[in-house]
């Protein structure tokens, strides 16, 4: 009996690997508390949307923009393919259905347009009327590099205000402990020290509180003027008004923002001014036409900012685009406030509004503020998947029950527990002992499945559905086909070379898993193309198979081939006992019944 050399890796260590991965699984499925995968839409149910279009001439849109809009949709309710959303045209509407999803969540979802834009502030002011400030307080200079006009509320922390959210470390949001006066304010009061202005703009907020205002610190600082006694009655008093549409003008002054009503979604259209609220609902701002569309940001991702370790929403500009960009910074660079703001407008709503430090170069940068991991990611996936070539009104919002539900749920699992069953009776019965580690693997294989599928379905949106289980239940046969091959190899190494059984089960994987990865690979490339050219239910079955294929070999080589190395120093199969399935005799009748077989043929 030849022993194992030292090249060989010891199964011990092997198997405990496979224990780890197992342990760590289970152990982000109690941590998560999801013990049950999510259930797709034919087995749970969920919401059915329903979009109409809008346009700005009433006309009927085109089919190539209705096209592009289902592709953009489908894309933001099942950008991986594994969240059993459908979307499809229905005439000139679109018909979404999102399993599990409440309409709230369903409606923001899809109905967002996610149009950005970025325009120069032409004037701001308070979205409710302020009374006039005291001359008193109107008196004293501005205790930091504050933007008059833009602060809806002094009480508002820098966080929650409007206006308190960053483009770029160039960039800064204005103070809101200013009035409601911003023609005349400055620029960067009491955060500039000599030659190094801009530096110290970007170092925040809390370093201005405690500067005094010098005129001799930099040449554009200035005082702050007394109150307007007509503020209160214009809250554009004192703003510079040139180069701003009439129009615009009397829709700013007519419009009311409220927390509940912000203008959200209304038609933006990027060649003409605008007038928009903030996000709050507690400002509005004129804005010059868009200078930088979200058409031109080539990727976006949330993130965490190292400094300060807030989550930031990543732009990435196209070339155009960062040279857009730049060109727009170094404007509102040059200009009085307000006009040194830039607004960013996300469907029709100002999101932010900082002050440019200075021109920005190479086509990168960020959105930050009040965001959550979870706000910051849907703002980003809105971004790079594209805004809708169409805005959409809801024409209806229906939460459906399952079409299927528990009963077919039911019937799946009891096929996939006949199918498996039916196998192990196989091996059994064929390889009597040697069936064991098949039926072992298999035990092993049908857990990791499982919790693969639990924590794809907790941390990836994965939903199972019919067309998972289907390929879930087919995958049975592909991993028992990989035992096969290896336990006739290891026959045939015994037969053949009259080897012992532990230099049989090393000489016979050699060979055995080559056939098993070209195979696997045969069957993971057909998902593969089959997962990437189609769309919902196939591709949920495609899917299935490439996670099975995978879990075959990992399970193949991190467990069946361990196990059969232990197995192997047993007396009870080394000596080849008739239970055993590698006994002479046995192999031997095989043998003589394949080459009786050939002969016939």
């Amino acid at each position: 009996m030849a022993p194992p050399t030292s090249s060989q890796i010891k199964p011990g260590r092997t198997l405990l690997l496979l224990l780890a991965i197992i342990a760590a699984m289970g152990a982000a499925v109690v941590l998560q508390n999801a013990y049950i995968p999510k259930f797709g839409l034919d087995l749970a149910g969920g919401t059915t949307v329903t979009l109409s279009p809008e346009t700005l001439d009433n006309k009927a849109p085109s089919q190539e923009s209705l096209d592009r809009a289902v592709n953009i949709i489908r894309d933001r309710v099942n950008g991986q393919g594994i969240s059993d959303a459908q979307v499809a045209r229905a005439s000139d509407n679109i018909l979404i259905q999102i399993p599990g999803a409440g309409q709230e969540e369903a409606l923001k979802l899809v109905a967002t347009t996610a149009e950005l834009r970025f325009r120069q502030v032409l004037a701001v002011a308070p979205a409710q009327e302020q009374p006039a400030a005291l001359p008193s307080d109107a008196a004293s200079p501005a205790p930091s590099g504050t933007l008059p006009a833009v602060t809806p509320s002094a009480a508002a922390s820098p966080a929650a205000s409007p206006a308190g959210r960053a483009v770029s470390k160039a960039l800064q949001a204005p103070s809101p402990t200013a009035s409601a006066e911003a023609g005349q304010g400055n620029r960067q009061q009491g955060n500039q020290q000599g030659d190094n202005k801009q530096g110290d703009n970007q170092q925040g907020n809390g370093k201005k509180k405690n500067a005094e205002p010098s005129p001799a610190a930099s040449p554009l600082v200035t005082t702050q003027p007394s109150a307007d006694p007509n503020a209160a009655a214009d809250p554009l008093a004192g703003q510079d008004l040139s180069g701003i549409d009439p129009a615009v003008l009397q829709q700013f002054k007519d419009l009311k923002c409220t927390a509940n009503n912000k203008g959200a979604g209304v038609l933006d259209d990027p060649t003409k001014q605008f007038a928009a609220c903030d996000e709050s609902g507690t400002a509005k701002y004129i804005l010059d036409v868009a200078a930088v569309q979200g058409s031109e940001i080539s990727t976006a991702s949330a993130g965490v900012r190292q400094d300060t370790g807030e989550w930031v929403v990543n732009l990435d500009f196209k070339s155009a685009g960062a040279t857009k960009w730049s060109e727009l910074t170094n404007k509102t660079f040059n200009s009085q406030p307000p006009r040194n703001q830039i607004g960013a407008v996300l469907d029709g709503v100002v999101v932010t509004a900082p002050v440019s430090n200075g021109r920005i170069t190479g086509g990168k940068t960020e959105i930050s503020g009040s965001f959550t991991s979870q706000t910051a990611t849907e703002l980003a996936d809105q971004l790079k998947y594209g805004a809708l070539p169409l805005k959409f009104k809801v024409s209806s919002t229906v939460s459906v029950s399952s079409t299927l539900g528990a009963d077919q749920l039911r019937g799946g699992l009891i096929a996939g527990g006949i199918g498996l069953v039916i196998v192990m009776l196989y091996l059994l019965l064929y390889y009597r002992g040697l069936g064991l580690v098949g039926i072992a693997s298999l035990m092993v294989a049908t857990v990791v499945t499982y919790l693969s599928v639990v924590v794809l379905s907790a941390n990836a949106g994965f939903r199972l559905s019919l067309p998972h289980i289907i390929g879930l239940v087919v995958s049975i046969g592909i991993t028992a086909d990989s035992f096969i091959v290896y336990f006739e190899r290891i026959r045939d190494e015994m037969k053949e070379g009259r080897r012992s059984l532990r230099t049989a089960v090393e000489v016979a994987w050699k060979r055995a898993r080559r056939t098993i990865l070209v195979a696997d690979a045969v069957m993971f490339i057909a998902a593969l193309v089959l997962y990437f050219l189609a769309v919902g239910d196939v591709a949920g079955f495609a899917f299935a198979m490439g996670l099975t294929t995978v879990i075959d070999i990992v399970v193949v080589f991190l467990f069946t081939k361990p196990l059969m190395s232990l197995v192997a120093r047993m007396t009870f199969f080394a000596k080849g006992h008739p239970l055993s399935g590698l006994d002479a005799e046995r192999m031997a009748r095989t043998d003589s019944s394949s080459t009786s077989t050939l002969q016939e043929a």
